[in-house]
């Protein structure tokens, strides 16, 4: 039973179509917020002293701690669809 049961079709298709209006909304956040953390954690990482430029070692440092960031993200996200696609079958 999805809720909807009492609903015509019209208004199904609005909820419907409201539930994918928030999920997308959900996931803008969810890329907002990994941003503000890759900004934080390699900032307070990379960067010693703002200045009006970033210096070539401060901007090398700050694209391979966002990939690393990345890459760990991508590996942990991978791994845990194996592990509910084996739990699924």
């Amino acid at each position: 039973m999805d809720g909807f049961d009492n609903l015509s079709a019209s208004e199904k298709a609005e909820a419907t179509e409201l539930q994918r209006m928030i999920a997308v909304e959900q996931q803008k956040a969810q890329f907002q917020a990994q941003v503000h953390s890759f900004t934080d954690v390699c900032w307070d990482k990379c960067v010693d002293t703002p200045g009006s430029k970033l210096d070539y070692r401060t901007e090398t440092c700050l694209v391979s701690c966002v990939e690393r960031f990345i890459d760990t993200t991508l590996s942990i996200t991978n791994r845990f669809t194996q592990m509910v696609q084996k739990g699924t079958q």
